[in-house]
């Protein structure tokens, strides 16, 4: 191969590397571990502790992110599905999370609000949530498949009125499951230090990664979301590959549902899971994903849902107010939308193009 030719190949993968799917979040969570490093190096410090029960546990900003950014992870998958079937994005996963860990509660509870042992089997428990999310999901998905309404206006419905029917679900009543067995799930697990979130979120991972390898729901799913139309003239049934996305997501919103409400061993209604579902949505843009449909990158998703967390643990490690935090990640949805452009894409391009070595003879 000719000098001029490696030259030239060398200059086409430094614009790849701009072009490629994954550099988005990849630059996203160097820019923020080189602030932190600069700003305060305590912010990668890891303490080795031990709970309430005696078992130990690590500690620290990192694991912060660990814990809280998992079950982001969770629900980033499933969204990705519905972003990429569905051209659109559920706005009730928070609302649905409320009604998926009230209903969790409402078995353990039965009756009573303050029972001293549970009333059903955990896993019973949540296969009912699952069963309940999965409904909703079914709802959502009906109206956008079926009904042909825009999914943002389809999930409003449920957005509005989530809460109250989670209320509802346990009579305007908080109950507490006083048994330590179910803090496990959004705690710690006995002699592992790790927090179970991650765990949890490592196998959804894997068995979504086993599932778009061995199934077609990848292919179907972006089949149709690139060209509803063509991927009918190809035997596909667009409205039931849709409608699947919105329900897979609701299976997602209840594996987040048991997380959540197994972390204070009760529940908040109006405060919990509240506008987790931008931050979901933000996680798929910051994967690189087309909001409008299309092609996806799951592990991009799910490697955005853990940048995502990395932004809002620092932005409260810099004492920013609760209140203003949409505000920041507002800005970072502007950036992302501009750098998801053809036109912002093909500029870069040149820039990783023009930082390889001119053209030089070589004797």
């Amino acid at each position: 191969m000719s000098s001029e030719t490696k030259i030239q190949t060398r200059k086409v993968k430094g614009g790849s590397i701009f072009r490629n799917q994954i550099f988005i979040p990849v630059a996203a969570l160097l820019l923020l571990a080189l602030f932190n490093l600069i700003a305060d190096p305590s912010f990668y410090k890891i303490t080795l502790g031990y709970n309430s029960t005696g078992d130990p546990v690590l500690s620290g900003y990192l694991m912060t992110i660990l814990d809280y950014g998992s079950e982001l992870a969770i629900l980033a998958i499933g969204m990705t599905l519905v972003t990429a079937a569905s051209g659109g994005q559920d706005i009730s996963v928070g609302a649905a999370i409320a009604i998926a860990g009230s209903v969790i509660l409402r078995v353990l509870c039965g009756h009573d609000s303050r029972p001293e042992t549970l009333q059903a089997p955990i896993i019973v428990a949540f296969l009912v949530a699952c069963v309940v999310a999965m409904l909703f999901g079914a709802f959502n998905g009906a109206l956008v498949a079926y009904f042909k309404i825009q999914p943002m206006v389809a999930t409003l419905i449920l957005f509005t009125a989530g809460r109250s029917i989670a209320a509802w679900i346990n009579n305007n009543e908080l109950p507490i499951i006083s048994d330590p067995s179910f803090a496990i799930y959004g705690g710690f697990i006995p002699g592992i230090p790790i927090p179970t979130p991650f765990f949890i979120a490592m196998i959804c991972v894997v068995i979504t990664m086993l599932a778009l390898k061995f199934t077609n729901l990848g292919l179907y799913t972006q089949a149709v979301g690139i060209n509803e139309s063509s991927s009918k003239l190809n035997g596909l049934n667009p409205a039931f590959i849709k409608f699947l996305s919105f329900v897979l997501l609701g299976l997602c919103v209840a594996v987040a549902g048991l997380i959540k409400v197994s972390r204070l061993s009760s529940i908040n209604y109006s405060v919990i899971a509240k506008d987790i579902e931008m931050d979901a949505i933000l996680a798929v843009a910051l994967g690189g994903n087309s909001l409008g449909g299309g092609k996806f990158n799951m592990l991009a998703s799910i490697l955005g849902a853990y940048v995502i967390q990395f932004l809002t643990t620092t932005l409260y490690k810099f004492n920013v107010q609760s209140d203003a935090l949409p505000a920041y990640k507002a800005v970072v949805v502007i950036a992302l939308v501009v750098m998801s452009t053809p036109k912002a894409r093909e500029f870069m391009s040149k820039i990783g193009k023009k930082l390889k070595p001119a053209e030089r003879s070589v004797a």
